[in-house]
């Protein structure tokens, strides 16, 4: 299965959170499955970390690359079909990180990680709970 991970997914595997429910980590770690990551999570990442609301992101920021290969993960681009629907997806969620990882999910057929249920409702399938 290919499974693409929202930015918050992505942030609490790293750390081994609890907020990760165990369904979830479970898929992440089976090592049958694809598990995406977005470009839109490093630029999210990023810039709420320089703005000091993802100080626990810390090793994300300064260390991605080795990060993502240790964890196994596939990073995924952003490509202009990709921006093309993220504008024109109808979200009520004006998040332009959430906007492009949703459209990312739909156009490349992956199931998202993600707690974000109005993505139910643009065609995103969702796994959380």
């Amino acid at each position: 299965m290919k499974l693409l991970l929202d930015t918050h997914a992505l942030i609490w595997f790293s750390l081994g959170d609890d907020r990760l429910p165990n369904r979830a980590r479970l898929l992440i770690e089976d090592a049958d499955n694809k598990i995406y990551v977005s470009a839109a999570s490093a630029w999210e990442i990023a810039a709420k970390y320089r703005k000091g609301k993802l100080p626990e992101a810390e090793a994300l920021v300064l260390e991605w690359g080795q990060i993502i290969t240790t964890l196994d993960l596939i990073e995924l681009p952003i490509s202009s079909a990709h921006a093309l629907k993220s504008g024109l997806i109808d979200m009520k969620n004006a998040d332009p990180f959430d906007r492009m990882i949703a459209a990312q999910a739909v156009i490349e057929n992956m199931a998202a990680i993600s707690v974000e249920s109005e993505w139910d409702s643009v065609g995103v399938i969702r796994i959380w709970d």
